[in-house]
């Protein structure tokens, strides 16, 4: 579970991003953790350019290091990267993970750090929502009132995890990477990542991500994209719902956040661990091109039940 307070940090660090076809608010939260680990990322104009929209979420566990370093150039290595320049957005987004987590391994800066990291961006680009995501924060869309998970978490009792993770010479107990681990991707956590005879993308732990693109939809709602400190605690669906109550009462995307995380919040630290976490939220609400007061048009929709509407499973790459 990790270290705690004798009472929870519930200051908020908040803050709203907006445009013409977007409305997002973030919000971060210490709680009972004797240290804020998190970080996270939004670029509305990433690279400078109009309608390509950029949003990750750090969750940083052993220090904040790797974290931060990650939410200040992960980005910046994705728009740098020729693929992404050529038009192969998911080729871009692996060799971004991959490229940063060598550059990191490699600096004598952070090289020796113990830290690691989560890392989950959303992309939106041409009509299309790339996931990209290493770890168990999670992205998950409400789509005509349906919640969508765009992203997997990566846990080492997975099978497929599993068999990388022995094959790599680590081992699985208790659920755990060598007894210790409670993550099989992630980046940073360099003491995984040691086995020369193997590629990267074959450690123990990886910082390969697994991506997913959902084309972009007029069932779109919103996006939320937070860390395992809301998804421990509520369900996909609970989370949808929580959202979209409040939108339907035209409340705004970063008071919406900070009380999803005080309703996450464990009343004692007595409560092995859920709602004694950190927690960082992101809530990517769409206007879908609506001229007229868009966000109350996205409020109405959200009044409204469910629609018969079955979005597709998500595939992941």
């Amino acid at each position: 579970m990790g270290q705690t307070l004798s009472e929870p940090v519930t200051t908020k660090i908040s803050s709203t991003h907006e445009s013409s076809k977007l409305r997002c608010g973030c919000s971060s939260m210490q709680g009972w953790r004797i240290t804020m680990e998190d970080a996270h990322t939004v670029e509305l104009k990433l690279g400078g350019e109009e309608g390509v929209n950029y949003f990750a979420v750090f969750d940083g566990h052993g220090g904040r290091r790797i974290a931060d370093y990650a939410s200040r150039n992960l980005h910046l290595r994705l728009i740098n990267n020729t693929n992404y320049q050529k038009g192969a957005v998911e080729d871009s987004l692996r060799q971004s993970f991959m490229q940063l987590d060598s550059e990191m391994m490699n600096s004598e800066d952070l090289m020796h750090d113990l830290a690691g990291t989560t890392a989950i961006a959303v992309l939106i680009k041409s009509g299309s929502l790339y996931c990209a995501n290493v770890g168990d924060s999670r992205a998950v869309l409400s789509l005509a009132g349906h919640a969508v998970p765009i992203s997997r978490d990566h846990k080492p009792n997975d099978a497929d995890e599993q068999r990388r993770i022995l094959a790599g010479g680590g081992w699985v107990e208790f659920n755990r990477v060598n007894g210790n681990l409670a993550l099989s991707r992630a980046l940073g956590d360099f003491n995984y990542k040691r086995n020369k005879a193997r590629r990267p993308e074959d450690q123990i732990v990886t910082a390969y991500p697994e991506i997913s693109v959902t084309p972009s939809s007029p069932e779109l709602e919103f996006l939320v994209i937070a860390c395992d400190g809301i998804w421990d605690v509520l369900t996909n669906g609970e989370v949808v719902d929580f959202c979209r109550k409040r939108i339907a009462r035209q409340m705004e995307p970063a008071q919406i956040c900070e009380e999803l995380m005080d309703q996450c919040l464990a009343p004692d630290r007595f409560m092995g661990g859920l709602g004694c976490d950190n927690m960082t939220v992101q809530l990517i609400c769409f206007l879908n091109d609506q001229e007229q007061q868009p966000y109350s048009h996205l409020a109405t929709r959200c009044a409204t039940l469910p629609s018969k509407f079955m979005p597709q499973e998500t595939t992941f790459i």
